[in-house]
């Protein structure tokens, strides 16, 4: 008994002896590998910096407007005799839309004309008269205001006559309707609305600080609810004020509408494109780095991270123009960016290019 317990003992006490031993020899295996970690290249992702063309654009919203409008009233009272205008009808200008009852005024204008014929023959024998010495220049004069007052009469009643017809001012699309054949209308009565829609137009506005850099011509590309497909438009008439409670600027483009897809009313989703730069070189905004005397980037040469100093130029939400500092072929490091110093050796894991950023 006791043997065993003076082999325990000394288990105990060589136990107790090897503990420091074994965690020395621990410390220096984690060490060792630690340091071999920090000797490894750290990895990062590059943008491949290329050439492209570049588009910079700004975003809005517009209403589409019919190219012509009007809605169709009567300059006078009467009863619809010929109605010739049906809904959703292509007419030409100069087309009869509608006619109203004329009899009364018909009446009128056989009697003036008659009245001025009369005093057309009297006019041309007081004339002969007066070139004979026959009557005196005064009682001529009398005869020619006579014969002037009749003429304006008539011209007055066709006047009247030409009221009492409505006429299509432009091409257009006649809308719905809200009279029938024999209505008696008057000029508050609505009978319908006439639209020209090829080419239509769309109305916005952009932000004042645009001002200065849009002008007539520039592109415009929209989009509309229910139609899969973008539209064109070119802008050709701009505000010249500036709105005070919006702060912004009005202006209108013009876009065909040869198969009538797009209709007055509607909400527009627009960009509008305000200078086309050629081989513009973008890299993403994340990699731009600001300092205290301008900005740097990250630039991987040689499996050797080096800092660049850049200008830059249009931004956009995720990517950034580079006016100076690069060229086509660089490679700007995109992660990594506070791990990283001028000099440090690094390993690539992925690389992306113009194509894949959200401009």
């Amino acid at each position: 008994m006791k043997r065993i317990l003076i082999t325990i003992g000394v288990l105990v006490v060589l136990g107790l002896l090897a503990i420091p031993k074994v965690k020395s020899l621990t410390q220096a295996s984690d060490a060792g590998q630690s340091s071999n970690a920090s000797n490894e290249p750290l990895l990062v992702d590059v943008h491949l910096v290329e050439a492209q063309v570049f588009e910079n654009k700004i975003f809005t919203t517009g209403t589409l407007l019919a190219n012509e409008s009007v809605d169709l009233r009567s300059e006078t009272s009467g009863k619809i005799t010929e109605l010739q205008l049906e809904e959703g009808q292509q007419v030409k200008a100069g087309e009869l839309l509608l006619k109203i009852n004329d009899s009364e005024l018909q009446a009128q204008l056989k009697q003036a004309e008659y009245r001025l014929s009369l005093a057309e023959q009297r006019e041309t024998r007081q004339k002969q008269l007066l070139d004979r010495g026959g009557i005196s220049q005064d009682q001529y004069d009398a005869t020619l205001n006579e014969l002037n007052v009749l003429q304006s009469e008539v011209d007055l009643i066709k006047a009247q006559i030409d009221k009492t017809q409505i006429n299509a001012p432009f091409d257009g699309v006649v809308g719905l309707r809200y009279v029938s054949n024999g209505s008696y209308i008057s000029p508050t009565t609505e009978i319908a609305n006439l639209q020209s829609i090829n080419p239509i137009k769309i109305e916005f506005s952009i932000p004042e600080r645009y001002a200065g850099v849009v002008e007539e011509g520039d592109r415009v590309i929209f989009s509309v609810q229910g139609q899969d497909q973008d539209f064109e438009a070119s802008i050709y008439a701009i505000e010249p004020r500036i709105d005070p409670q919006t702060r912004t600027l009005r202006m209108r483009a013009r876009a065909a509408n040869n198969d009538g897809l797009l209709l007055p009313g509607a909400f527009a989703n627009m960009e509008l494109i305000l200078e086309e730069i050629e081989d513009a070189l973008l890299i993403p905004s994340i990699s731009v780095i600001p300092e205290l005397d301008g900005q740097k980037v990250f630039v991987l040469r040689d499996g050797v991270v080096q800092e660049q100093q850049v200008s830059t130029g249009i931004r956009t939400e995720s990517s950034v123009q580079i006016t100076s500092g690069l060229a086509p072929g660089d490679s700007v490091l995109t992660t990594g960016l506070l791990q990283v110093r001028s000099g440090q050796p690094v390993r690539v894991d992925e690389v992306d290019r113009f194509e894949e950023l959200d401009l």
